[in-house]
């Protein structure tokens, strides 16, 4: 019985299927070919900053009876005046000067407020060279800081503020008489105490000549004449020429 039941299962396993397993294709389908994607849009440029170059002209404050007037010397265009000026500043001879005139009797178009050394002229310097304007392009303007003088070259302590554009003033303007007064700087702060001075009570009988009707009573004294740093959003200003 044994050896029928080993025959037995010998058969049934020659007989049996046999399993067998499937080896998978190759998948040949063909597809499309594919465009690579585009690239990335380029990262914008920026844009140059502009270089500023610091503002190296110098600002005076000028502290008078009514307030505070601070003022921008333009000492690369007109060098020689500028330093005429500054170096009653830098002494502090200009301590005492005195805004002395305003010329309310010409007119709303000849605006403009005189100061300088009314007391003891050893506190002059010598007198300056002229600097017109056709020189420096520079130009007289409402607010412009210009130089006093009789004659050019005689010019001293004495300078002016305009208070209106004064065209007249410049060296090359139509109906000039060819020399003008010499430019060299402008207000920045403090046209209102400028204004204060203009329309300060007047002497009816002090002066000479054009000056009579002209000089304030009394003077408004600058206390002190400092340099200061710029201020913060200092105007462009307009004595400078257009090109």
């Amino acid at each position: 019985m044994l050896t029928g039941l080993i025959l037995s299962l010998a058969l049934t396993v020659q007989t049996a299927p046999a399993v067998v397993t499937p080896v998978p294709r190759p998948d040949t389908t063909v597809r499309p070919m594919l465009s690579p994607p585009p690239p990335p849009p380029p990262l914008p440029v920026p844009l140059p900053v502009p270089v500023v170059a610091p503002d190296t002209r110098p600002y005076v404050a000028l502290v008078t009876d009514l307030g505070t007037i601070v003022v921008r010397i333009e000492n690369k265009r007109a060098p020689v005046t500028s330093a005429n000026f500054l170096r009653y500043v830098d002494t502090k001879r200009m301590d005492g000067f005195q805004f002395y005139r305003s010329t309310k009797s010409w007119g709303p178009a000849n605006q403009l407020v005189q100061a300088g050394n009314r007391g003891d002229a050893r506190k002059n310097f010598p007198p300056i060279a002229h600097e017109p304007t056709k020189t420096s392009g520079l130009t007289s303007c409402k607010g412009a800081l210009s130089m006093a003088r009789l004659n050019p070259g005689d010019a001293t302590t004495d300078f002016f503020l305009l208070l209106s554009d004064i065209k007249g003033f410049d060296s090359d303007a139509p109906g000039s008489d060819g020399v003008g007064f010499a430019v060299f700087g402008e207000i920045v702060t403090g046209a209102d105490i400028a204004e204060r001075i203009f329309n300060a009570p007047i002497s009816p009988t002090a002066g000479e000549g054009v000056m009579v009707g002209q000089m304030l009573a009394p003077p408004v004294t600058i206390k002190t004449a400092r340099r200061v740093p710029a201020p913060a959003g200092a105007p462009k200003g307009c004595v400078v020429k257009a090109p």
